[in-house]
């Protein structure tokens, strides 16, 4: 079961991994990673607000296998194989049925694949936030040399990822104390902190390593020293964030519509934290606890995006596994009937958005804001995860451009023209074009004609009277919340793109 539950995790995750054009957040990263190439560090910016690690893997990753889609994905699909792989080896500190019970909810959940496949940072936090909260538990209750370096490398990895460590380590902490005392009122198994089996040189050196990895990344490289300050500086400008929203604010119960809508088997353990007295490990008690104190930390934020649902919810996996433990044994096959009907509305919601709907169901025809008495109909035909995501309209530009491109290396010197603000993620997908220009506002090349141009569409009437050339025109929406813009393909360049098909638009100089 061990490896047949990390194997369906690694397929659903693995599996048409190209299926969905780059995320905006995803080109953001990829172009970080390019200039990183040009720098030779990564320098690390307050106001990101993200951590450097996840720009050095990624750095790596397009080393080694090239500046594709794939190797911007494949780590963070490997740290999402890891989480699971992770929550399975939990049977060490709670029982086995529950861990694996979690790590199946964990390895079919629609947002743990769904965010398992972008190359974002949230993954890397659950895995390390998961690591951390391995070796605190470990620690309390072993004792053990192994379970202190998880807690070292666990927290070193959440400072080094985004600075939403803060919220996890602080729920951690208030957790802990609270989880002891309720063995005060129900005595629970494993609630007695066991006996250190590490002295202070070992300490000192999961310390020092901790501090080095966060000294070198913050450094960049020992390149930019500033990022050291800046990683306290940060907090400034998250928590201004955090407060207003910057256009990402939603209500107090976002979370609680996703989940409603996704998640079923974290509603089911949500519930079950109510009863977590009745759990008698110390462990799974402290994970009750702890997903409800996350949950309620990030309800309470008002800047909000979907992925960070997989960093919130993944405690009550484990309460959501403690079914098998609550339930008398006399109800045993009613709560195991209830609990695969759980998992198998999860997987079949996994399917259907990850394989099916994974970018033309945008959520903008959802508000998420409002309550869950919403239209049943408009609920169901979009898509709250597939949040500011790539239309697959993108691909009338970059498919015809890079076909040329990989047949005929001298194609990768057309010239393009980019007339509108916020173009990611083409940017990184046109890394490799060196004569792609990217104009905003009232700022236009002096030779408006190119082998291909996208304009935004107030644009397009003051560009189309400069154009001379004759062109194959389409309209492309890059993502959700843009207008419109008009795309323009020379049509001496790629006139075998359409065969039989006449160019739709010349310019007033050919006329």
């Amino acid at each position: 079961m061990f490896w047949g539950i990390l194997g369906l995790a690694a397929a659903l995750r693995i599996l048409f991994l190209g299926i969905k054009p780059p995320h905006f957040d995803e080109g953001i990263n990829g172009w970080f990673v390019d200039q990183m190439v040009k720098d030779g560090f990564y320098r690390y910016d307050p106001t990101n607000y993200h951590g450097p690690l996840h720009f050095y893997i990624l750095f790596l990753s397009q080393t080694l296998f090239g500046r594709n889609l794939y190797a911007l994905r494949l780590p963070v699909v490997l740290a999402s194989i890891g989480s699971v792989w992770l929550a399975l080896k939990y049977d060490r500190l709670i029982p086995q049925p529950v861990a694996r019970l979690a790590a199946l909810a964990m390895a079919l959940s629609p947002g743990f694949i769904f965010y398992g496949r972008y190359s974002i940072h949230e993954a890397w936090l659950l895995l390390f936030s998961m690591m951390f909260i391995f070796g605190l538990l470990g620690l309390w209750r072993e004792g053990t040399l192994n379970y202190l370096w998880f807690t070292g490398m666990g927290l070193t990895g959440m400072i080094l990822t985004k600075e939403t460590y803060i919220i996890h380590l602080g729920c951690a902490l208030i957790a802990l104390p609270l989880a002891y005392v309720s063995t005060l009122i129900i005595p629970a198994e494993g609630s007695k902190p066991a006996p250190q089996k590490w002295n202070a040189i070992d300490l000192a050196v999961v310390c020092l390593t901790g501090i080095g990895a966060i000294v070198f990344f913050y450094s960049g490289t020992f390149f930019h020293w500033n990022g050291l300050k800046d990683l306290f500086k940060t907090f400034h400008a998250w928590f201004e964030t955090g407060s207003s929203g910057h256009g990402h604010e939603k209500a107090w119960y976002y979370w609680l519509n996703l989940i409603a809508r996704y998640e079923w088997p974290a509603c089911a353990g949500l519930i079950l934290c109510a009863f977590s007295l009745l759990f008698r490990n110390f462990s799974l008690r402290f994970l009750a606890i702890l997903g409800v104190g996350t949950f309620a930390a990030y309800s309470i934020i008002a800047y909000k995006t979907p992925w960070c649902i997989i960093s919130i919810i993944w405690p009550l996996f484990f309460t959501f596994g403690a079914f098998v433990v609550v339930v008398p044994r006399a109800r045993l096959v009613l709560s195991t009937i209830i609990a695969s009907i759980l998992l198998l509305a999860s997987f079949g919601y996994a399917i259907s958005l990850n394989y099916f709907r994974c970018t033309t169901f945008a959520e903008a025809n959802w508000n998420s804001n409002r309550p869950l008495t919403i239209n049943l109909g408009e609920f169901f035909a979009s898509e709250p995860y597939v949040y500011v995501q790539t239309y697959n309209d993108i691909y009338k530009l970059t498919t015809p451009l890079l076909e040329l491109a990989h047949a005929d290396p001298r194609f990768y010197h057309l010239v393009g023209h980019i007339l509108r603000p916020s173009p990611y993620p083409l940017p990184w997908i046109l890394g490799d074009f060196p004569r792609v220009g990217y104009y905003e506002h009232d700022n236009n090349p002096p030779d408006l004609d190119a082998d291909f141009l996208l304009v935004e569409e107030s644009k397009i009437p003051e560009v189309e009277q400069k154009l001379r050339d004759t062109y194959y025109s389409d309209s492309l929406t890059v993502r959700p919340y843009q207008d419109t813009s008009k795309l323009y393909l020379r049509a001496s360049v790629f006139r075998d793109f359409f065969p039989g098909r006449l160019p739709n638009f010349i310019g007033p100089g050919k006329q």
